[in-house]
């Protein structure tokens, strides 16, 4: 993903260090006020101790149902999740074994693979720099959902911005993992808008990864979770990732029916439990390139109106916030998590969870996943996120966006997880 949303970690570290309110990422002030932590008994590391909302890998197992399902022996275990990421970060394995040793996370050994080449990494670059803390989230939130899940790096030479740029080298990384059988779970976390790619270059493109989703997710079992993006209602109008679309737009690839589209929450814990609001900066709309899927046609006639007979998406959210976020470590700071970039590998680790539970890899979990959403478990499974907006003011942009609401909208999908219910009546659901 571009610079701004891989650096959302930067600004919320500063922000912890100099008592400040950081921007999200759709550019707005999306700093909430929150009550102070009750269970100190869970503290955070260092500087982010005195954050009121900043999560230990336990503490975000706990708010998301799954530190039940890890206390019975569901932690990934055989399973393995694929990151697909842009150059990465030459720090990854000494930065995961001081995370480990932090929150007493079992030892693991990253598997790095480049099958397209690597370029020197230059700590002066700002993109190599912005992949490198978005390497190093994405590995350390995998590994706290899902302790003993193996997990595999996919490294491009090539820096993925808007457009066409960087995703051919991706579709060539997700082939090869495909191909070697490196695991059953894709975490992404990068997009382009949908408008930089309206162009024929780009839907030939689009039509590739299309095709190519739908074969592996329906007949080879895999999952593929991706982040909705981080500037609410719209994104990136230009190449260069400086101009936000003046209309709402939303994000490919997690636009593909057959990727579940992951969106953005704040997650709040308070005396009495959680309370988790839309996050502002959270990636949601209608998409221009695809057609209503047949999971979403179960939806009410009311939501059918809004649809229009396009995919709508997120599907489902998860914290983040950037100053709700998960302590995570690199190259010696400990920083907050945040972005969809945070909440697309929790979902991913915890897709690894229902694989082991399951014995099986789940595959295709959509229809599962609006199957659930829609029946008398609903409420047991999801959090549902009534309250909030993805709107965009910045500048002279002006987005009118969505409204979180009662059951699914196009801002947190059907919610959070509750994994403890979730996962079991998932793989029931898909069945």
């Amino acid at each position: 993903m571009h610079i701004s949303r891989r650096l959302l970690v930067i600004v919320s570290l500063s922000c912890l260090l100099a008592a400040c309110t950081p921007s999200g990422g759709n550019g707005g002030d999306v700093a909430q006020t929150q009550p102070p932590r009750t269970a100190t008994a869970d503290p955070c590391p260092g500087v982010l101790g005195q954050s009121m909302n900043c999560y230990t890998p336990h503490a975000l197992r706990v708010a998301y149902g799954l530190e039940a399902l890890t206390k019975q022996g569901f932690t990934g275990k055989g399973q393995t999740v694929v990151d697909i990421v842009s150059y990465g970060s030459p720090t990854l394995q000494q930065d995961i074994n001081v995370f480990d040793k932090q929150f007493g996370l079992p030892p693991i050994t990253i598997k790095v693979l480049a099958p397209l080449g690597t370029v020197a990494f230059n700590p002066q670059n700002n993109e190599m720099v912005g992949w490198a803390l978005e390497t190093t989230l994405d590995v350390q939130i995998i590994h706290a959902i899902a302790p003993d899940a193996g997990i595999v790096v996919m490294t491009s030479p090539v820096d993925e911005t808007e457009g066409t740029i960087g995703l051919p080298q991706f579709l060539q990384l997700e082939q090869y993992a495909v191909t070697h059988q490196l695991g059953q779970i894709f975490s992404q976390s990068y997009v382009a808008s949908e408008t930089t790619l309206s162009d024929s270059t780009g839907q030939q493109l689009v039509k590739k990864y299309t095709a190519f989703y739908q074969r592996i997710t329906t007949q080879l079992g895999w999952t593929i979770v991706n982040g909705s993006g981080d500037h609410g209602a719209t994104d990136y109008a230009d190449l260069a990732a400086t101009r936000l679309s003046p209309v709402p737009t939303v994000n490919f690839p997690v636009d593909v029916p057959w990727v579940t589209a992951v969106g953005g929450t704040t997650l709040a814990h308070t005396a009495n439990g959680y309370n988790e609001t839309a996050w502002p900066g959270s990636g949601g709309g209608f998409s221009k390139f695809f057609s209503e899927p047949d999971f979403q046609k179960s939806l009410p006639q009311s939501l059918q109106a809004q649809l229009n007979g396009r995919r709508g998406l997120p599907d489902i959210a998860a914290d983040a916030d950037p100053n709700t976020g998960m302590a995570f470590y690199y190259k010696g700071s400990w920083m907050l998590t945040g972005g969809t970039s945070a909440s697309a590998p929790l979902w991913a680790g915890m897709i690894a969870v229902a694989d082991q539970m399951a014995g099986h890899p789940l595959g295709f979990i959509n229809p599962g996943i609006y199957k659930l959403a829609t029946s008398a478990d609903a409420q047991q499974d999801f959090r549902d996120i009534t309250s909030g907006n993805n709107s965009v003011i910045q500048g002279t942009i002006h987005v009118p966006g969505y409204q979180a609401v009662v059951g699914w909208d196009p801002v947190t999908g059907w919610g959070a997880p509750n994994a403890r219910k979730l996962l079991p009546d998932l793989i029931a659901a898909l069945k």
